[in-house]
């Protein structure tokens, strides 16, 4: 690996202790410690990417998916286990010709059978999508030895931990949108990076959030909604819109058929994280997916929102939330030239509903 500070290609023996051995300086992350092979400069080589060059801010959420994406794309299933088997199979037909031991032959034919087993398995997708280092294990261990080396988080990303969605004071002026968004990554990154004043946008965590702030909107003012395009997102956006007749509930990422149809999406899995039955009893109800993509969100797979390339997200809600204001505004003037209405909260931009484009 390169030395990320002297620049110096190191061999193993050269970086014992992550230290190197010619500028005597510590480096955070080796490849090969780490599940998911990285080493400093290719952690500044992302960040710089994800950053837009530093024009905004991300989160650890975030920087996790960007590292992750390779390997999840490329999948590892029993890494070594294949060539370990064939190699001991050659091992053992070696040693019964030696010994003229025939029953080692069926202890190689076994080792062959697995090691071709194992082949198998890789080609028809085990392990494919399934996170080398999960986010909370990229937190706990890259990040945190990144912090000890350098003493922060690397330049551009900022903590994602405690609660990233702004209280809003009682004197606050009204909102003109609400924006429910789950992942705490992701209100980080759009609290860091101004969203939620800039639009005067009520950022929530959970739909049941969003009831006490209906009275402050205006009529048309609209719920946004972020979330993972998975089993328990498609859900959450349909209990919105039930749950809110007559408001506008605009889902704001692209739908479940266009991501999948994107060769640069990668989604991701969690065996440990499928949704229920009775989930999925409820999507087939609603009659709105294939029986192929029904199978993928059964199967735990999702397009988490961190994946999202953070700056083109930024610009999509910031052309969502220009859009609704225009709308607003064009509802306000309508308003003062009646003259028996005024709209709640001060005059200036406010969100056109997504829904109504």
């Amino acid at each position: 690996m390169i030395c990320p500070h002297c620049e110096r290609n190191l061999l193993r023996k050269e970086r014992a202790g992550n230290i190197c051995s010619h500028c005597k300086r510590r480096y955070a992350l080796d490849p090969k410690t780490n599940s998911l092979r990285l080493n400093d400069l290719r952690v500044r080589r992302i960040t710089t990417g994800l950053t837009d060059g530093g024009r905004i801010q991300v989160t650890p959420g975030q920087l996790w998916y960007a590292l992750s994406r390779k390997r999840l794309r490329e999948g590892e299933f029993a890494p070594g286990c294949a060539g370990g088997a064939f190699f001991g199979a050659a091992i053992v037909v070696l040693w019964a010709a030696i010994g003229e031991l025939a029953f080692l032959l069926y202890v190689s034919g076994l080792l062959l059978a697995i090691g071709f087993g194992i082949l198998i398995a890789r080609q028809l997708g085990a392990g494919r999508g399934i996170p080398p280092m999960t986010r909370g294990a990229f937190r706990s261990e890259a990040l945190a030895e990144w912090r000890r080396v350098y003493g922060s988080l690397p330049p551009g990303v900022v903590d994602d931990s405690g609660h990233p969605w702004p209280r809003r004071p009682a004197d606050a002026a009204p909102p003109n949108a609400v924006l429910v968004c789950a992942d705490p990554s992701i209100a980080a990154f759009l609290v860091a990076d101004g969203l939620p004043d800039r639009h005067g946008i009520a950022l929530v965590q959970r739909p049941e959030h969003v009831p006490a702030l209906l009275p402050a909107l205006p009529p048309r003012g609209p719920v946004l909604v972020l979330r993972d395009i998975d089993a328990r997102g498609e859900l959450l956006l349909r209990q919105l819109r039930e749950a809110l007749p007559g408001r506008p509930v605009v889902d704001v990422g692209p739908s479940l058929r266009t991501l999948r149809g994107l060769p640069k999406a990668v989604p991701y899995r969690e065996p440990d994280r499928k949704p229920t039955a009775e989930e999925m009893g409820r999507l087939t109800a609603l009659g709105e997916f294939t029986e192929d993509e029904l199978k993928w969100l059964a199967q735990g797979w999702r397009f988490p929102l961190v994946g999202m390339p953070p700056a083109r997200l930024l610009a999509v809600l910031d052309r969502l939330a220009e859009q609704v204001g225009r709308s607003l505004d064009a509802g306000r003037r309508h308003a003062a030239e009646v003259g028996f209405m005024t709209w709640p909260g001060a005059a200036g931009p406010g969100p056109d509903p997504a829904g109504e484009r």
